[in-house]
């Protein structure tokens, strides 16, 4: 019995042989392009499993590479991790990809912190920026401020000796200059009008019928001001009138310094400014302190030298002339 060998294959068997002869890897594939296959692949190359972090979403992906890509051999580019980012392994055998990799480092820590961490995270440099503008402001407005008080202090305040004064000078060494180039009856005129613009009010050291004696700050020194009322101003004039003729400026007799008037808003008030004295008046030292013999003949001669030097002649180029106020020098003494 003689057997004689046919083979009968169909196209569709030759096809499936020659895919085995060319894809002979199958690997676990999760693309779309997958799904019809039941999320397998076949390929002549690899199978790959990568594992990385988007979008606060781990994310694992199975696929077949093919031959061609797997360049350059031994250590195929496709292969690589990037370290921190993206966690990648090559196989070659079947459904070797299954494997569950590693998240990679560098998300790893971030996704593991929660609302709070998170919050602090952002909130923190956020306050630190904010809490260094207050600050900022803080300080510029407190230079504006401090530089608007020397400003101030330059126009007004008279404690800022440098502005008028040398160091090794007085007030008495200013007012004596002043006045020796002029009548001797005071300031000049034209510092007079100026004078109670530049005058601080510190208290009040008396009072009376025709109105208030102040201690103010003048230019480093402290000065008397004598605040007339302007129902008394007939007074303030003939005062200050004496003061600006004759030439009063004597040690012994209460020194002069300027006239002037100042409007405080609802009246004029009228200044006479005069040498300050911290005992006050001759009436208040007698009434507060007890004087000895020779400070009872200090006191009398200070007094003879001032009578003195009204009644003194004063030689001119037009003759003599004797300064005799009877009725102001009543009232002084």
């Amino acid at each position: 019995m003689t057997f004689s060998p046919h083979f009968s294959r169909s196209p569709s068997v030759h096809f499936v042989h020659l895919r085995l002869f060319l894809y002979a890897l199958w690997c676990n594939c999760t693309t779309v392009q997958c799904e019809k296959s039941g999320s397998q692949c076949e390929t002549d190359g690899a199978c790959m499993a990568s594992t990385s972090f988007i979008d606060g979403q781990e994310q694992h992906i199975r696929v077949c590479i093919t031959r061609d890509k797997l360049e350059p051999p031994g250590q195929p580019f496709y292969c690589l991790s990037a370290e921190g980012l993206l966690n990648i392994h090559c196989c070659y055998t079947d459904f070797c990809n299954s494997i569950d990799l590693k998240v990679p480092s560098g998300y790893g820590s971030a996704g593991t912190w929660g609302p709070v961490e998170l919050v602090a995270v952002i909130a923190g440099p956020v306050f630190l920026l904010c809490l260094l503008l207050l600050v900022g402001m803080f300080l510029f407005q407190y230079h504006q401020r401090v530089y608007s008080h020397r400003q101030r202090l330059e126009v007004e305040d008279p404690s800022c000796d440098h502005l008028y004064l040398a160091r090794d000078k007085t007030l008495q060494d200013l007012i004596y200059d002043l006045s020796t180039s002029g009548s001797g009856s005071g300031l000049p005129l034209f510092v007079q009008r100026t004078v109670a613009r530049t005058i601080v009010l510190q208290e009040i050291i008396g009072k009376g019928r025709f109105g208030e004696v102040w201690r103010g700050r003048w230019r480093g020194g402290d000065v008397a001001v004598k605040i007339f009322s302007s129902r008394e101003e007939r007074s303030w004039f003939r005062e200050a009138e004496i003061y600006q003729t004759i030439m009063l400026r004597h040690e012994n007799i209460l020194g002069f310094i300027a006239a002037d008037n100042k409007d405080n808003g609802t009246w004029t008030q009228l200044w006479l400014v005069s040498d300050y004295h911290e005992h006050g008046s001759l009436f208040d030292y007698l009434n507060r302190y007890s004087v000895t013999i020779e400070g009872m003949i200090k006191l009398a001669l200070s007094a003879a030298s001032g009578l003195a030097h009204l009644h003194m002649e004063i030689l001119g180029t037009q003759g003599s002339v004797c300064f005799c106020v009877w009725a102001f020098i009543q009232k002084c003494i």
